[in-house]
């Protein structure tokens, strides 16, 4: 990843695949445009070929979610390509994006259903015995966690590696996750599901862990690269199917709380705003921008949500004992 980016970035440089700026965003923004972007093709490939490399090929988890992280990554390089050569293009329209991330969801639940384990029951953290079973409604929220998290992580990707680097922090806490889970005599003591062949993610995991700091070298505040849809979505979707498949699905919620926080605060300003005429509950949502135009400085954002995924980590890695 560190040895491909440079020569990366001079490719899309001289293919002028460069980032579009809204005009819409915090007025700062605007210098960034030009920006090489699509970034998240070298995010993906990275963590497609070491899991093909060091995985065992023969465990369909390792399968199923290189199906979801190879077809969300499509779906978003379609993205960023409309955006890229149409200069006034928003993108793929959100009805066929949803579309698509619904669609490799239900291919994997497919997978899953007719040769993995299919599990409806969820597991919270902090209340060992609570394991409700969903019944058929469990693909619902399955696909609610996938496509979820996978635009989650789209919105929070609006400052130089403020969506990398929480990425980052949540796949580590997965790869522990997953391998606890995979293993039946730690589970078991541990009062978490066990997942037979779950284990095996804990390689993807740290593939997407591996793939998002080598990035994260070029990403970093000012960035040289963005990742564009076709890495947010792709990570997103990643870490919502770990979740799933390791049958903790509840973790990424605060694990991943960054990016719980920043698509709330979309939904919370767009509802507010129908439901006043008008008003606003931040200055700019997602919630970074609204820091932004307090007066923080980006960098001072960056790294104080960087923090916060931290914190939130280990709280989601406490869970493990505190029941």
């Amino acid at each position: 990843m560190l040895l491909l980016t440079p020569w990366f970035i001079r490719t899309m440089q001289k293919m002028q695949m460069g980032q579009i700026i809204r005009d819409d965003g915090p007025e700062r923004h605007l210098s960034k445009a030009g920006t090489p972007s699509m970034g998240g093709v070298l995010i993906i490939s990275s963590i497609m070929i070491s899991t093909l490399l060091w995985a065992d090929l023969s465990n369909i988890y390792i399968w199923v979610s290189l199906l979801i992280v190879g077809g969300y990554c499509a779906t978003g390089i379609q993205d960023d390509l409309l955006k890229i050569r149409k200069k006034n293009s928003k993108g793929l329209p959100g009805k066929y994006k949803l579309f698509s991330q619904t669609f490799f969801v239900a291919a994997a639940a497919f997978i899953i259903y007719k040769y993995g384990a299919w599990d409806t029951h969820l597991s919270f953290p902090f209340f060992k015995n609570l394991r409700p079973d969903l019944g058929s409604y469990y693909l619902l929220f399955a696909a609610f966690v996938v496509v979820g998290a996978s635009n989650a992580v789209n919105l929070t990707d609006g400052l130089d590696g403020l969506a990398t680097g929480p990425f980052v922090i949540t796949a580590s806490v997965y790869a522990l996750f997953c391998y606890l889970a995979g293993h039946a005599t730690l589970a078991r003591y541990l009062q978490i599901p066990s997942v037979p062949g779950a284990g095996e993610l804990a390689i993807f995991c740290g593939a997407m862990a591996g793939a998002g700091l080598g990035f994260l070298w070029f990403n970093t505040y000012p960035a040289e690269i963005f990742m564009g849809d076709s890495g947010s979505l792709a990570m997103g979707g990643a870490l919502g199917c770990v979740a799933v498949l390791s049958k903790q699905e509840i973790i990424l919620a605060i694990a991943g709380g960054v990016f719980v926080m920043e698509a709330l605060s979309v939904m919370a300003q767009v509802g507010y705003f129908k439901l006043t005429g008008g008003r606003r509950i931040f200055r700019m949502a997602p919630i970074h921008h609204h820091f932004e135009l307090k007066g923080w400085p980006e960098p001072k954002v960056i790294v104080r949500f960087w923090i916060i995924s931290i914190l939130l980590g280990l709280l989601a890695v406490s869970t493990l004992k505190l029941r």
